[in-house]
């Protein structure tokens, strides 16, 4: 059964797989580990220009260990998910102190590093270099719960044991980066969430789910909860120059290390935040329309409110978690998707910016 699983899924690959994704190309452990840790819960097509702006900036293992947690976590801004950028810094700077810089080639070494677990190791060793281990990746474990009827939630420890057992029991010992390629885009590309393309499977003959016709039934979605919801208020602070106030985030939590407005509680009064944090009072306040974001186990309701100050802040001066930005052009900051947004929405709106759109459309003499 496992060579005959095996050589369906190569003959597949041969003439259906995808053969020249970015990281194809001149596949380097660090270039495959970029790659993986993109990818993780995030979809090719999203990934491929945030892949090829990261290897324009940091081509190598030394550039990323030697760069500002800054710098990747913007290129990382509206990726989401901004550990997996956190970890990959954090892994890039301990290869270079612990292994002399040279990228581990060892599973236990690199299941030893910030970010990288079971699955991602073993695609970086055999899709880079060719090596024996198997992956389980979400697009493997639903080719593996349909393909042999495996019951249960696929993040429950049983059923991951199951489907582990599964992946190193079909994992050919030849054409293991092929085979694993083929797992991955068999589950991306026909094997989907929803409306598999079950008629052009090459798994087809041998799929129990579709012999029980009961494919939409594997694997099990996971036990639902409910999401709770939290509010804050964000601050957007601005001073008589149009300037607005962000802070760095802890390193920790969400958003970590990103660039964010003060958030207050909703029951918390700004003008006393503003007076009491930076020596300053409001000129004026602005509720701005409700949004919401949601974040994998909660949503976050943000109230935006626009404060206007009289004068410049007394206080804040040189420190380095807090910075004044031109909401039009906030620079090369780590920006999460909605802050960013929040910005350019009222960069539209500063002095400057619309004293531009009136000159656009001055007629030309």
């Amino acid at each position: 059964m496992a060579n005959d699983f095996a050589q369906r899924l190569l003959n597949w690959f041969g003439r259906h797989g995808r053969h020249d994704l970015p990281w194809q190309r001149d596949a380097t452990p660090y270039r495959v580990w970029v790659s993986e840790i993109m990818l993780q819960q995030t979809q090719v097509a999203v990934v491929v220009p945030y892949f090829e702006r990261f290897m324009a900036r940091f081509p190598d293992l030394q550039s990323l260990a030697a760069a500002d947690q800054d710098a990747v976590l913007h290129l990382w801004s509206g990726l989401g998910y901004y550990a997996r950028a956190r970890n990959l810094h954090r892994a890039a700077r301990v290869i270079v102190a612990e292994h002399q810089g040279r990228f581990p080639e060892q599973v236990e070494a690199l299941e030893a590093l910030p970010g990288i677990g079971r699955s991602t190791a073993g695609a970086i060793l055999s899709l880079a270099l060719g090596q024996h281990h198997p992956i389980l990746d979400g697009n493997c474990k639903r080719v593996l719960a349909r393909c042999f009827a495996i019951p249960g939630w696929p993040g429950s420890n049983a059923v991951l044991a199951q489907l582990w057992a599964l992946a190193e029991a079909l994992t050919p010992l030849e054409q293991v980066a092929d085979f694993n390629q083929a797992m991955m885009d068999l589950g991306a590309t026909l094997c989907k969430r929803a409306r598999p393309a079950c008629s052009v499977c090459p798994l087809a003959d041998c799929c129990q789910a579709l012999a029980q016709d009961a494919v939409s039934a594997y694997p099990a979605p996971k036990p639902r909860k409910q999401t709770p919801l939290r509010a804050a208020q964000l601050l957007l602070i601005q001073d008589p120059h149009g300037q607005v106030l962000l802070q760095r985030r802890p390193p920790a939590g969400i958003w970590g290390g990103l660039w964010t407005p003060p958030e207050l509680s909703v029951d918390a009064d700004a003008e006393d935040w503003c007076r009491s944090q930076l020596g300053a009072c409001v000129l004026r306040l602005e509720m701005l329309p409700r949004r919401r974001h949601t974040f994998s186990h909660f949503q976050l309701e943000m109230w935006p409110v626009l404060v206007k100050l009289a004068a410049a802040a007394a206080r804040v001066g040189d420190q380095p978690d807090v910075s004044w930005i031109d909401p039009a052009q906030p620079g090369a900051l780590g920006l999460p998707a909605p802050i960013r947004r929040l910005l350019t929405e009222l960069g539209a709106t500063t002095p400057r910016a619309v004293a531009e759109a009136d000159s656009e459309r001055q007629p030309s003499e």
